[in-house]
């Protein structure tokens, strides 16, 4: 009987629906496994083959572990906001949510063909008020709530207005804030409720403050920094400016410690943790003082190098720093603004990834403490405002990039030793210093400071001291990691539940939670330049009524203006781990005892891409509610696992050059083309099978073409082919349902994981699937023959049949551990080669053989599962267990060799002695014709590989 996948698989896609299989309910009687993937966003084009890679490796794991008897969830929803729709139904007028719709339920089927594991009961969506209403509920929970960095943790901002009542800014020094304010007790109590409310503003964890932002006039909207490539958006290709806007913003830096510390407590990789460090950026050092020369006031630099402060020799200001405007004099205005212009359309990203050195001089000097010295002040964007205090001191003996700059502006460069190498190659990526012990000059020296003969180290800490009693500065430690921006002046995102009252945002009652995203007749800023909600009619708050009104009805006494702002993706991907664990309670994002059986995420698949903004912002999330008590694990996602990229195979056709247009282009096979001048083009690798291009596929995909000739190799045209990016413009994209549709979906999934290791990245080659594909056949001719003759009985396995499938039990549940899928493959084609060669008929080795590949292939695993004689799930099967006694070797097989020539080969007991070994050698009748005549000198035994027989 011939294994007939599409019936196969059609069959038991329906029966899992029917039967509800991959439900699952809380069990406290059961060890829980929570497997989550980085939930998708739902394109127009559907999935390729390089989408489900991810999907596939923690399927398989969680069907391991829920045959290992965890109760597993393994959840799957879709981040339905986001740009690509909303600039869709700007081109086409289209509603947002109807293209949502319609790109969802195409994910949809193309993951159900995949046969994943998915309980799709637990489905969330982004874009859906009964989702969102938590997001909003979050947001409204930070913007109530100011960090406590004594306690380190989120507290009620109310504690804090009693804080103020009674001690007025002082109780505010263990506060994370944007700003030193300074008012008392009384003071407090005197302003009116918009003062206090600008106050607090301050302190909140969720804020709104004055931030750069990177701005897409041609979008309308605000940017991440993904979202902008070589100054331009990456969606359309519009100038993107670095723009000054008041924005919703998150403290995330508060959390900048915790973040750190809670790395330790995770199983990730060393590279995203140090992804991870690197991008929160801890620095412990000095913020110093510099007065302006000539002027009474003085500003504040920070530096993890205090003991360098002899050598510097210029200061730097980061371009948007509000000392620029101070420090520019009215002589070098011109070209400052010119510079700032520049500034502007850089992002940060763009800025930190730079090499090329660029600046302009302020016109100002400034003092240094130790010397005395006038430095002058410069611009330059390799200085972040975002970073320290948004300006540094240069030392360019001891500093590669103040080096570069000192250089490329012809500025002095003082070595801090005698005869100190100072040139580009000496810097110690390490300590930043050429020195070991860096000394001042006698002409730089101050009364009672020296740092000759120190370390470093003492070096630093000696400076430190010195800074602090004299009142130079302060020990601080820094941060490189930014508060969030978290508005977007778009119309396809989560709402916020914000109304204005004075020109002062106010929350919308919780009880009134979820207010839904409006309707508007379009989707684009308005002609004033307000966000697309600006449209929208029906958007103001009722104090009275609680509820949306007509924003014609705003009075502001009781009818408010909305927020028209939305939040950005990632507000909707933060929490939703979260979520998953209780979709359906209106009453609460995830009840408590539910949260407490889940706890938090056993395992994380998803791409590198994400290892720093959303992993970043989703353990802040996570870690604000858990100061609150809503999430009982301060770290969402314990093991994490970053699956590889799949790449396009491109295929090429050669065109031969020609200068007239009018006559058909003609094609020259591979073989070929170098006896003509040809170009080559990209051609859709889905006309193309194993390189031979399907000629008449070809005319009718391009118009073109439909007259196109080919010069042909042996009556067929081969293609060229390269390894590069999937993309649609390469037409290497690879749709995963014609794989299905002609291999089946237990082919593709097998085929994916047979590529290479889930975290490498690797080219998909269609070339390679037919030997996945025949080994299921393989795999099925086990089970039946011919002419369809069930072939298992209950005969009893042999010795070498159980061998052959302990092997195969240790070999893969040890890979599926390590995810190292592709190996157990291997073996899987080993074990049933093995088998079949055996004429393996036993229903207890196949029935192990079933079990231990449906997390693999499960539509054909639960085919041979109940074709076995089961009637319940193979997904609910025990895994089996390997015994360590079947892989005994009870004989050894020796090679005979005559004077070093090997003859033949003897099998021996596996405990049989030398002198046994040479009798049986001797004695045997193969052995004679080569004895014959011969006298024997001597007889080798090398264990367990060779006897040698040394004659004469």
């Amino acid at each position: 009987m011939e294994y007939n996948f599409n019936e196969i698989e059609k069959k038991w896609r329906q029966k899992w629906v029917e039967d509800k299989t991959y439900k699952v309910v809380e069990d406290k009687e059961k060890k829980k496994f929570y497997v989550l993937n980085m939930f998708p966003y739902p394109s127009g084009a559907g999935l390729h083959v390089g989408h489900p890679l991810g999907y596939i490796a923690s399927d398989i794991y969680a069907r391991y572990k829920r045959q290992n008897g965890f109760n597993v969830l393994n959840p799957m929803g879709y981040d339905a906001y986001g740009l690509p729709a909303e600039q869709y139904a700007i081109q086409t007028g289209q509603h947002p949510a109807v293209t949502t719709e319609t790109n969802i339920a195409r994910y949809r089927e193309q993951l159900d063909k995949i046969g994943f594991s998915f309980d799709w009961d637990r489905e969330v969506r982004t874009c859906d008020p009964k989702y969102y209403k938590w997001t909003q509920w979050a947001f409204q929970k930070m913007f109530k709530s100011f960090y406590c960095q004594k306690c380190q943790k989120a507290m009620p901002i109310e504690e804090l207005v009693k804080m103020f009542e009674e001690k007025g800014s002082e109780a505010a020094e263990n506060v994370a804030k944007s700003e030193e304010l300074t008012f008392t007790a009384e003071e407090w109590k005197q302003m009116t409720e918009k003062e206090q409310q600008q106050v607090l503003m301050n302190y909140r964890i969720a804020y709104i403050g004055e931030t750069m932002v990177n701005w897409c006039a041609g979008l309308g909207t605000v940017l991440a920094n993904d979202e902008v490539v070589d100054g331009v958006s990456e969606r359309g290709g519009f100038p993107v400016v670095q723009k000054k806007m008041r924005q919703w913003c998150l403290r995330v830096s508060a959390y900048s410690q915790r973040l750190l510390d809670g790395l330790d407590q995770v199983d990730w990789t060393d590279s995203i943790k140090e992804t991870q460090r690197n991008w929160i950026g801890r620095s412990e050092g000095t913020e110093m003082n510099f007065k302006v020369a000539g002027q009474d006031w003085d500003f504040t630099i920070f530096t993890t190098r205090a003991d360098t402060i002899f050598g510097v020799t210029f200061m730097v200001l980061a371009p948007e720093s509000e000392l620029v405007e101070k420090l520019t004099t009215s002589e070098q205005k011109a070209e400052v603004d010119e510079y700032l212009a520049y500034v502007k359309k850089r992002t940060e990203l763009d800025r930190m990834a730079n090499h090329k050195v660029t600046g302009v001089f302020s016109g100002s000097y400034a003092v240094n403490p130790f010397t005395g010295e006038n430095i002058p002040v410069w611009i330059s964007e390799y200085v972040l405002a975002g970073y320290g205090t948004g300006a540094i001191m240069a030392v360019p003996a001891h500093d590669s990039r103040d080096y570069a700059f000192a250089k490329h502006f012809n500025l002095p460069i003082i070595p801090l030793i005698e005869g100190a190498d100072v040139s580009e190659e000496s810097f110690d990526a390490k300590e930043g210093t050429v020195c070991n012990s860096p000394a001042p000059t006698a002409k730089n020296a101050i009364a009672g400071f020296s740092l000759n003969g120190l370390s470093v180290k003492e070096a630093i800490a000696t400076t430190k001291k010195y800074v602090t009693e004299n009142g130079i500065g302060k020990v601080k430690v820094n941060y490189r990691l930014r508060d969030a921006i978290f508005s977007r002046q778009r119309y396809w995102g989560e709402p916020f539940p914000v109304y204005y009252k004075d020109g002062m945002p106010y929350m919308v009652p919780e009880e009134c939670l979820p207010v839904e995203l409006p309707e508007v007749d379009q989707y684009k800023p308005t002609e004033t330049g307000e966000p697309p909600l600006g449209h929208a009619r029906k958007w103001a708050w009722d104090t009275e009524k609680n509820e949306v009104v007509d924003k014609a009805l705003i009075n502001d006494t009781t009818i408010f203006p909305l927020e028209l702002n939305t939040m950005p993706g990632f507000a909707g991907s933060s929490a939703y781990y979260l979520r998953y664990m209780d979709p359906h309670n209106d009453k609460a994002l995830v009840a408590k005892d539910v949260d407490e059986y889940w706890q938090n995420v056993d395992l994380y698949v998803g791409g590198t891409e994400h290892a720093t903004g959303h992993l970043i912002y989703s353990r802040f999330w996570n870690k604000f509610l858990y100061d609150y008590g809503c999430s009982c694990k301060e770290e969402p996602y314990q093991k994490l696992v970053n699956q590889g990229m799949i790449q396009g195979r491109s295929n090429f056709v050669y065109r031969i050059n020609s200068d007239d247009h009018s006559k058909a282009p003609v094609f020259v096979s591979l073989g070929l083309k170098d006896q003509y001048e040809t170009t080559p083009i990209h051609v859709d690798v889905n006309i193309v099978n194993a390189d031979v291009l399907d000629l008449e596929a070809f005319k009718k995909w391009r118009p073109e073409y439909e007259n196109a000739e080919f010069i042909l190799e042996d009556g067929k045209y081969i293609c060229g082919w390269a390894v590069e990016k999937m993309s649609k413009s390469m037409f290497n994209v690879v749709n995963p349902d014609m794989i299905v549709e002609k291999y089946g979906a237990d082919t593709l999934r097998l085929y994916e994981m047979f590529l290479g290791p889930v975290e490498a990245s690797k080219p998909w080659d269609t070339n390679g699937i037919d030997g996945c594909h025949r080994f299921l056949k393989k795999l099925w001719g086990l089970f039946f023959s011919r002419d369809g003759q069930f072939l298992p009985t209950d005969e009893e396995p042999t010795a070498e049949q159980l061998k052959s499938i302990h092997k195969l039990i240790k070999k893969v549940t040890r890979d599926i551990e390590h995810f190292s899928y592709n190996t157990s493959i291997s073996a899987f084609m080993i074990c049933v080669g093995e088998l079949q060669q055996m004429k393996c008929h036993s229903k207890i080795v196949l029935q192990d053989l079933v079990v231990l590949i449906s997390p693999f292939a499960p539509h054909v695993a639960e085919e041979l599962w109940h074709q076995l004689g089961n009637e319940t799930t193979v997904c609910d099967a025990k895994w089996p267990e390997f015994n360590e006694k079947y892989l005994v070797e009870s004989s050894m097989q020796l090679t005979i060799s005559f004077n070093g020539k090997a003859r033949y080969q003897k099998t021996f007991p596996v405990d049989a002695d030398n002198e046994t070994i040479k009798n049986e050698v001797l004695a045997d009748e193969k052995s004679q014709k080569y004895l014959e005549g011969k006298q024997v000198v001597k007889v080798i035994v090398v264990p367990k590989k060779i006897v040698n027989v040394v004659i004469k």
